[in-house]
């Protein structure tokens, strides 16, 4: 024999919501970052630490072009 479900036929899910998982999809809006990446971007998190040394993700990106001309060249894709 099954079970019946504790919810009434006429109560509302919603309203049984605690009120901080209330969400108002009319103040809803597009992803402001969407327009900013490139195809190709990777992202990449940083800890902590190394994010409070770098000013930008300019300054990233420099730091490492620079350590990339300064190791010797890759030959080809490695395995994983």
């Amino acid at each position: 024999m099954k079970k019946t479900s504790q919810v009434k036929a006429g109560s509302n899910r919603a309203a049984a919501l605690q009120p901080e998982y209330h969400f108002d999809y009319r103040k809803a809006r597009a992803n402001r970052f969407a327009g900013k990446t490139q195809p190709e971007s990777v992202a990449v998190l940083l800890s902590p630490d190394v994010a409070r040394f770098f000013e930008s993700g300019k300054s990233v990106n420099s730091l490492l072009r620079a350590l990339m001309t300064a190791l010797p060249a890759r030959r080809g894709p490695t395995a994983p």
